[in-house]
């Protein structure tokens, strides 16, 4: 949760209050365990990974702290900003989780992403007096989080709000700055997340799912929350969210890259290039959803007119994420996030054999891309876009599991193959 949400609670009466509040009924607190803890697509990969990566091996420092899958990654949201998600009914009793070694986790994964406009996504249920975090331990984070970490956050929902939340942040009010406090949310049911990430792409707890259906069950039938959306049929002329094969059979010249990222990429080649902290920014969603309208009716969409770098940067990131599969393929998965293991006199070898596996529209497509992100890349001492950087926001969109969610146990490796793709481009596509 942001700092500007934290105060130092050490004098204050009112504060000491809130550690009698009521967290959670007893029968709250007896959900059965999470047995989606980890998704399929990530349960049969190797344990061998070097120890940046969030598959941190048994004797890391942070392994007690990443086993939990407390904080997660989950791609982009609809404005094209990365998704950070914090799970309160992952955390452990007090006794058995260092707060302090938390906190430093946190902030190690937002230092990946704070440069670059981002979401921020709290699952209040599960938070009980048994696992809640201390009032020093606020006052600590109070104290660790400065200006870089609440510069670029753009929205903090909150979701399924208690009273013990409610009353945190009234009390928390005074000191609450005004243009922070427009950025605090209460989203009451998962179903009013769609209109800003796609659930499906979070990795949800059973148990925070199940007390979602529980709170619609008690509701009377005029007061149900509307469902999340069914997805429509797609368009005579879908481009967003329809597989490359049927993209390339539609073009009439056959052209194995798709028109989105042609166009995009033509145009942020020719006026983006020396934007600084270009495929960091988000976009206004009704201009995003104007533009997705647009190619989905078969009309065409000139950048030139609209003269917005960073519209054309999360449309293209938008193109990627909808893709039905992935463009690195599901079939690859395990062996991109294993590519850790292989020796780094062979990497190249081996990272050509990969993609040069991939069908002939997705090669194209990748070969495409890449050669232009190293165009970025080359200019990075004006956009400060380096291989690195660039890895961190192309890794979710290039690549994720079978169940359209993306963990930290599985983005580390994912963006280390992405940067090390860009670092060796030269060598994999020729």
């Amino acid at each position: 949760m942001s700092s500007e949400l934290l105060v130092d609670l050490g004098e204050d009466p009112a504060t000491a209050q809130l550690g009698q509040l009521k967290l959670a009924t007893i029968e709250d607190q007896q959900w059965p365990a999470d047995e989606a803890t980890l998704s399929k697509s990530e349960t049969d990969i190797s344990q061998r990974f070097d120890g940046g990566s969030p598959h941190l091996p048994w004797d890391h420092p942070f392994y007690d702290i990443a086993r939990h899958q407390i904080i997660e990654v989950a791609g982009d949201d609809n404005f094209g900003r990365k998704v950070i998600v914090f799970n309160a009914c992952r955390m452990p009793p007090q006794h058995q989780l260092d707060h302090h070694k938390l906190l430093m986790y946190l902030k190690g994964t937002l230092d990946q992403y704070v440069e670059s406009d981002y979401t921020l996504i709290y699952f209040h249920h599960g938070l009980t007096s048994e696992n809640k975090p201390s009032l020093s331990w606020l006052r600590d984070a109070y104290r660790e989080f400065d200006r870089k970490y609440k510069k670029n956050i753009k929205a903090l929902y909150i979701v399924h709000p208690t009273m013990f939340i409610k009353t945190l942040l009234i009390l928390f009010k005074p000191i609450i700055s005004f243009k922070f406090g427009r950025k605090i949310n209460y989203v009451s049911y998962l179903s009013e997340l769609e209109d800003v990430v796609k659930c499906e792409q979070l990795l949800i707890p059973a148990r925070v799912k199940e007390y979602d259906n529980k709170l619609r069950a008690s509701l009377k039938p005029t007061a149900q929350p509307p469902m999340s959306p069914p997805r429509s049929p797609p368009l005579p002329n879908q481009v967003f969210g329809v597989p490359l094969t049927l993209l390339r059979q539609r073009n009439p010249d056959g052209d194995q890259v798709p028109v989105v990222i042609r166009d995009t990429v033509s145009f942020l080649s020719e006026q983006g290039l020396e934007i600084e902290g270009i495929f960091r920014r988000s976009a206004n969603v009704t201009l995003v959803k104007e533009v997705q309208l647009k190619y989905n009716s078969g009309a065409a969409v000139n950048f030139r007119e609209m003269e917005d770098v960073h519209l054309a940067a999360v449309i293209l990131k938008t193109f990627l994420r909808e893709l039905p599969e992935p463009l690195l393929t599901y079939q690859l998965y395990n062996d991109i996030v294993n590519f850790t293991s292989v020796s780094s006199d062979s990497q190249v070898t081996a990272m050509k054999t990969l993609v040069e596996s991939l069908p002939e529209e997705n090669y194209a497509s990748l070969r495409y891309l890449i050669t232009f992100l190293a165009q970025v890349s080359a200019n990075s001492d004006v956009n400060k876009m380096t291989n690195s950087n660039l890895a961190v926001v192309f890794g979710p969109n290039l690549l994720w599991g079978r169940d359209n969610a993306m963990s930290l146990s599985a983005i580390g490796p994912i963006n280390n193959f992405t940067r090390t793709l860009l670092d060796q481009q030269h060598l994999v596509f020729t």
